[in-house]
């Protein structure tokens, strides 16, 4: 019998993903990208990768700033919209992050706004963060931007609805064996529909765990995206600076 998909490969190719988040706060991204490159000091010549790309809008910023970046991500639909923005130091590919991607290719590699964390089983996590610090070069960077899964859940909204491009999106949070699960259920043309979005709510620690088997040195932990001190309690984020 087959196996089912998993949720990400479908809800990220589906169009009404794109309608739901399209509001995101773009400039809000940029100016993260602009406190890590600040940050990191990233030489003109080195080569970035953008871990979970989607569409590409950060790979594609950071290559307007003048990088070599290269996205990969998961969704093909995704993958063929960003192709249309590829120049020779910018390029996109279908990839799956369980998978090492050039084996010591990169110097700095980016996995931004919670794109991780998806697989059900735990050791696929592992063998996700394993694979992409086989993508970096010995002294290379990792910058892991996640939800702070403690606040998210002590301030989680159990119900709400969005209205976006005309469709109501009804969406209800839980936490759930470990996981924060977010069910979003819409009408559309007469069509009912339903996606479940499944996130391990990983802790400060587990990901201290993790990175010891990925054989990762944590240089710092930023708490924001203006890179303030991480807070347990009160930052909203946990952005990780890793070291090969």
């Amino acid at each position: 019998m087959a196996q089912p998909p998993d949720w990400f490969s479908t809800w990220f190719d589906s169009p009404y993903y794109h309608i739901l988040y399209k509001n995101r706060d773009a400039q809000e991204a940029q100016r993260f990208m602009d406190a890590l490159v600040t940050y990191l000091q990233p030489k003109p010549t080195y080569k970035l990768m953008d871990l979970a790309c989607g569409k590409g809008r950060h790979a594609i910023y950071l290559n307007q700033k003048g990088f070599d970046v290269t996205g990969i991500d998961l969704s093909a639909k995704s993958i063929a919209f960003a192709k249309q923005f590829e120049n020779e130091r910018l390029h996109f590919f279908e990839h799956d992050m369980r998978n090492v991607f050039r084996p010591g290719g990169f110097d700095l590699i980016l996995n931004l706004f919670t794109s991780f964390g998806y697989f059900a089983a735990d050791c696929e996590n592992v063998v996700a963060l394993q694979s992409t610090a086989a993508s970096l070069r010995p002294g290379g960077e990792l910058v892991i931007d996640f939800m702070n899964s403690r606040r998210v859940i002590d301030r989680l909204v159990a119900r709400e609805t969005k209205t976006e491009g005309g469709i109501d999106f009804h969406i209800t949070r839980r936490v759930e064996l470990g996981f924060i699960l977010k069910t979003i259920k819409f009408q559309d043309q007469g069509q009912d529909y339903a996606f479940v979005e499944r996130v391990r709510a990983l802790q400060y620690d587990e990901f201290m765990e993790y990175f010891l088997m990925a054989k990762l040195r944590v240089r710092n932990v930023f708490g924001d995206y203006a890179l303030g001190p991480f807070d347990p309690e009160k930052s909203e984020r946990m952005i990780f600076v890793l070291k090969k």
